[in-house]
């Protein structure tokens, strides 16, 4: 998994056009960036909620439980 997760390097990345032609632009891409950290810390906040749930002992009642870790495993960009 990279040091950095993608949701906010896109939010971080410099984009520097010329403001005077794309003003109009600024604020929405300002709202876009808000918005990719938002995600970013609910994506997180689930992640550490799944974790938690999937670290109890799995059995057979728990038909959730291989999708739950695929889920887990996608967002964290973990093979198992």
């Amino acid at each position: 998994m990279s040091a950095q997760p993608e949701a906010l390097r896109l939010a971080d990345n410099e984009f520097n056009p010329d403001w005077d032609k794309l003003e109009a632009c600024q604020e929405c891409l300002r709202e876009y960036m808000a918005e990719l950290r938002r995600l970013h810390e609910v994506n997180a906040a689930l992640v550490e909620a799944l974790k938690e749930i999937l670290s109890w002992e799995e059995n057979e009642e728990m038909t959730w439980y291989p999708k739950a870790r695929a889920a887990l495993d996608k967002a964290t960009g973990e093979q198992q």
